[in-house]
This record gives C-alpha cells, structure tokens and sequence, in this order.
C-alpha cells in the first residue's frame, strides 16, 4: 500500500481534521501527500486502491510532543514494570526476570509506581528477598528516583556516612542508613556503576520504542532529552545512526539536553551538536531544560511551603535546578542562535520561573518555545501564556483522582493549591495554544488514554476514584480541542506546519481508529483503537 506514483482512498468512515470534527468524508493519498479530502459519496480517482475504513475515524497521526522513546523502549526490553500494578507484582517479575537472565551482571529496567508503596518509597530489603546477589537498578516512571537492592548500594559504596548529593537525596532509615530509594541525582550514584548499554542495545531499544508507538498512531514526536541523564547515555547517536539508515520511521525533533551544572559556556555546544545530529527524519533543533522535579518527592519547585502529612506547612518548598537569572540568560541566548527551548516545569514557582525567563523574547521569529508538564500553574501566570506566546505542553493522563495524586499529591499540597493542577480548560479558554505529550515510559503513551482524560477528567476502565470522580472537572477540555493539542498542536510545536492536518498537500502522515470517538459516548474514548498508522502515505503499522 505505498503510495510511490499510486493513490490510495480510505473510504467509508469519519474525519477530523487536525482542527475539527468533519463527519462523514473521503481521504485521497498521492506520493506521501493528502491529495485531496472529498465527501462521503465521492468515489475519488479511478483506478485508485480503496481502503474501507468501516465506520471508523480517520485523522491526522498523532504527534507526541514529550516522550523518551530510547529509555521507553530499553525498559521494554528489559526487566518492564510499566504494566504491571502494585508491589506484590513487581517482585514476582523481577524475580522470574533475574531467573530466566541468570548471565545478567545486574538486572535494569523499570517502570514501578511511587503509589504502590508508603510514602513512595521501596525499600531494599524487599529486592534482597527475590534478587540478593546481584545488583538491582530499576528507575520508577517517572524518572525522578530509583529503586535499588542492598548489593547496588555496597558496589557504590553508599552507606550511613554517604553524604546527599547535590540536587539529590538518599531515603534513609531513623539511622541514617540509606533504604532503598533513590532520589534525583542521587541516582546517578549507583547507575554509574552499572555496565555500560551496549550501541546495538540502544538501537534495539529505539526500533521497539519506535514499533510501539506507531502501534498506537504516533507518527512523530519530540523526544525531550537528547543527552546523559539518569543513568541513560545520550541517544543522540542512535537517532542519527537510525535516520541514516532509513530506519526511523517517524518524524522526531530532539531536545538537547541542558547541563544544569554548567552555564551559558555550554551553548556552542549545543550548536555544535544540533548540526551534528540533525539528518533527514531527526532534527535536534530544541533544548530542554529541568528546571524543578516533581512534588511526589518534594523536589518540584513551589512558591510556598510543602505541607507535611499532618496537613502543616514545613520548610520544604522543593528545588529550582536552574538559577533564575541564569535560566533568563540562557533561555535569551538560545532564542538567539534559533533553538526552541523545552521546559520542564512542574511546580507554580517552576513554571512563573520559566515564564519569566521567556519575557521579552520577539514572538516574530517563531521558535515555539513551550512548558511541559504544568501539574501546578498558580492563576496569576494562566493568561500569560497566551501573552507570551509560549506553549503549554500537557500530560493529560496525570489530570485524574490516581492513587499517587490522592495518596502523595494531594496531602502535600493543601486544598487550595490542589485546585491548580492541571488547569487545561483555563489554559485553553485564555487562549494558550495547546500542545500533548505522554512522557513515556513515565506512564502509557497511548493518546487516546489521554485524550479520555482530558475530556472526562477520569481515567478509563479504572476503577475508584481515578475512573469515578472527575478530578476538577471545570478543567476538562472538550474532544476536539484534545485531539487538536495531539496533531495539529504538536506538529506545530515540532515546526512541522504541513503535518497535523487533513488538507490537501499536507504530509500524509495519519491515523485510522476502530470507531469514531466524536459519535459514541464520552465514557468510552479510551476503548477506541488503532487500526493502521500511515507516515508519508505509507502504513508503518497495521492491527
């Protein structure tokens, strides 16, 4: 079915158009182009291979606009916790794991919930009950903390005298002895000592990251670090040596990874290496910047104090990773040499931080600079995204009643300031251009779980809070503006201007769904599924 001087016509279904909903329609494909959109009666050319898309939807493909597609796919095939659920699960399959690899030196992968734990915090001793002779690293969803066995710790020589690294910090017992868990930078205390990722690994790795997600419609994404971090090397390499090879299938820009212990030195750098790996399907035209962690573990940055399980204010209020005033340095400077920067912002302090590092940039030259995450935006900087010109990059799968937002988030954070999670029907009614990401392997990168989410503000097929309760439903985003923020949007902020649209001459980058989510109940988006995903007018995924 490769449209190479042939023509293809999907026939029989519905159509959204990166913008909005069309209703019953006809989809021409000529030499990897939308040729034209007819309606539902109009045949289209003669001669034509005709596809029956039997009712369901068809829609520009869906465009990623945060994920780590190397990491996701190491886990995959590696020791994977991701789909499993709870502590019980995760031991029993990082024993069958270590048993069925018994040649492995350590055991890697990932993928567990801070939620399946008290207080998000595994403890050694339980990896020392099924794996207790060899050395276990396993990074949690997120990214932000590690799991690690008794021997890990002895190899890295961490013990009860080991002070915490900078932007870092070992769980410790009432002794002081390290337990377990590792947060932030103390992570790379023990990965660094852990064997080295093979190139052929990485390059395996991306394949099956790639595999999966066309699988699920993604047709391009931004991958947000292009650089060493957290035990994982620079997937820089891989990238280039896939596009080089007509092995990367999907459209990915790459954010290079901003080194928050150096300064604006740095930055010839980073010029120097988006030349050097950008090539055909692979563009490393944008830069991320961490600048806060998360609030599960105390780390993202907030204007006001965390409050302790007791529901008292402490004298936590988390971390900027970025100096402010440098942050704006940095962030001018790069504006300048024609990079988009990518922020990681999580807490209000971290997200009014990276705002005003954007103030006073020219929106005339059009970098589509944007923010991710924005678990907590305090009302005063909601309309200053739209003023600023500046994406807002959702998550929306994390926009529910999970058991880490009522188990960890929640009480940390008092009433007040739980109101301001994920403000996406603020956002968008003050006009901030919205874009969508995942941020897999931290949780599903399946869109359309997220999309169910952003529209329901509950997650499907839960059950409790997560798919009962809509969390702060004022917040919900209707379904077109959702699947708008997941192709059009960001294709836009991938500054892929002719890709997230069905029009004609626009890429023939696609999705085909199993049903039309715009007709059925809003309860069931998440049920609806992939059929084939097209890149170029040519299926790189078939069901």
């Amino acid at each position: 079915m490769s449209t190479n001087g042939a023509t293809t016509v999907l026939r029989g279904g519905t159509l959204f158009d990166g913008q909005q909903y069309v209703g019953p329609g006809t989809v021409v494909v000529r030499d990897g182009r939308v040729a034209a959109v007819l309606g539902p009666d109009d045949p289209g050319p003669a001669g034509a291979e005709v596809i029956d898309v039997a009712g369901g939807l068809v829609a520009p493909g869906f465009v990623d606009a945060h994920v780590h597609a190397v990491q996701g796919g190491l886990e995959r095939i590696r020791c994977d916790l991701s789909e499993l659920d709870g502590r019980d699960a995760y031991l029993d399959h990082i024993r069958t794991y270590a048993t069925q690899h018994p040649e492995l030196p350590w055991i890697l992968g990932g993928g567990w919930a801070m939620s399946a734990f008290p207080g998000g915090k595994p403890t050694a001793a339980d990896l020392d009950r099924v794996v207790p002779d060899r050395p276990v690293f396993l990074p949690n969803r997120d990214h932000h903390g590690a799991w690690v066995n008794t021997r890990a710790l002895e190899i890295a020589g961490i013990d009860a005298s080991t002070p915490d690294p900078p932007h870092g910090r070992f769980e410790r017992d009432a002794d002081g002895a390290p337990t377990g868990t590792l947060h932030e930078g103390a992570m790379h205390a023990v990965a660094r000592h852990a064997p080295a990722t093979g190139d052929d690994e990485y390059y395996a790795a991306l394949l099956a990251g790639q595999a999966y997600l066309h699988s699920l419609g993604v047709t391009g994404w931004q991958d947000a670090i292009i650089g060493a971090y957290a035990g994982m090397d620079d997937p820089g390499p891989t990238y280039l040596r896939a596009a080089q090879r007509g092995d990367l299938t999907a459209h990915v820009v790459g954010a290079l990874w901003w080194d928050r212990e150096r300064g604006e030195e740095q930055i010839a750098d980073l010029v120097s290496r988006r030349e050097a790996f950008t090539h055909g399907r692979f563009r490393a035209t944008s830069v991320k910047v961490m600048q806060d962690g998360v609030a599960e573990n105390g780390t993202a940055a907030l204007l006001t104090p965390y409050l302790d399980r007791c529901g008292h204010p402490t004298t936590n209020t988390g971390h900027s990773f970025v100096d402010p005033l440098i942050l704006r340095r940095a962030i001018t400077r790069l504006d300048a040499e024609g990079f988009q920067v990518h922020v990681h912002g999580i807490g209000d302090r971290g997200v009014r931080e990276a705002l005003d590092a954007f103030e006073g940039l020219d929106p005339a030259a059009d970098r589509r600079h944007q923010i991710a995450h924005l678990q907590l935006v305090h009302p005063d900087d909601v309309r200053r995204f739209a003023d600023l010109g500046v994406a807002a990059d959702i998550q929306a799968l994390w926009a529910c009643l999970d058991e880490q937002m009522v188990d960890l988030t929640l009480p940390v954070l008092g009433e007040e300031r739980s109101r301001w999670q994920y403000p996406f029907g603020d956002l968008h009614r003050a006009g901030a251009r919205l874009v969508a990401g995942s941020d897999w392997p931290v949780s599903t990168p399946d869109p359309l779980q997220a999309i169910h989410v952003a529209v329901n503000r509950t997650a499907y097929g839960e059950s409790g809070p997560a798919g009962e309760q809509p969390f702060l439903p004022e917040q919900a985003i209707d379904l077109a503006t959702a699947f708008a923020a997941y192709t059009s949007g960001s294709a836009w902020v991938n500054h892929r201007d002719d890709a997230g649209r069905l029009a004609p001459g626009a890429v023939a980058d696609l999705v085909v769904l199993d049903r039309d989510p715009f007709t059925g109940p809003p309860g069931e988006i998440g049920a609806a599924r992939v059929v084939s995903t097209w890149v170029d007018g040519t299926p790189v995924y078939q069901a």
